[in-house]
């Protein structure tokens, strides 16, 4: 039996468990980088394996507005879990391209889908 895992903690408040959760690293390039005219390719990288993680969930009204609170904050304390490791790791991350819409319209104000990528710094 596999045990419950928590895929992310934002500022110490536990999250619902995602629908989707796809985590990426990248490498940041610097604009230096390119084909040189020998026609090697030359990579000047400038940090490796920055993480990227898309998310979406289905939230009530209440976790829409707590994950939309998230979304102004310059930074936030995230623990995720890394798909590589199999282990909790904790960055600091901000959210972009955030998005909610409503799923379907019940008496407690609806089902929202939420989705937005976290970049860490």
């Amino acid at each position: 039996m596999m045990a419950f895992i928590q895929y992310l903690t934002f500022d110490g408040m536990p999250l619902p468990m995602p629908d989707s959760y796809d985590v990426e690293l990248t490498d940041v390039e610097a604009d230096s980088g390119g084909e040189t005219e020998a026609g090697t390719t030359q990579r000047d990288v400038v940090r490796l394996g920055v993480m990227h993680i898309s998310v979406a969930f289905s939230v009530s009204p209440k976790w829409l507005k707590l994950l939309t609170g998230f979304k102004q904050q310059e930074k936030i304390s995230v623990d995720y879990f890394d798909t590589e490791t199999l282990e909790v790791k904790k960055t600091e991350m901000f959210l972009e391209g955030f998005k909610a819409g409503l799923v379907k319209d019940t008496s407690y104000k609806g089902l929202w889908k939420v989705s937005f990528v976290l970049r860490e710094f």
